[in-house]
């Protein structure tokens, strides 16, 4: 009564789609989050301190240049 007749077997769906859905959310999460620090940065110096554009330009800059370096894609190591 409980069993149910069904055809999946556990382990044998392909999920390229899947994987390929879910890499491009995280991509676009930390790429986005990214841009969006870099930004609120350089308005926040900006328009909220006496530093003036510059100042914030620079640190967007840094930011965005520290963010990439750390949030780039890094090659698979051998376990």
């Amino acid at each position: 009564m409980g069993e149910q007749a069904s055809d999946y077997t556990r382990g044998e769906m392909e999920i390229q789609e899947q994987l390929a859905t879910y890499d491009l959310f995280m991509g676009m999460t930390k790429w986005g989050s990214l841009a969006i620090t870099a930004f609120l940065l350089l308005f926040t110096v900006w328009f909220c301190t006496p530093l003036g554009f510059m100042a914030g330009l620079i640190s967007a800059v840094v930011t965005t240049v520290v963010g990439i370096v750390l949030l780039r894609d890094k090659p698979d190591q051998a376990h």
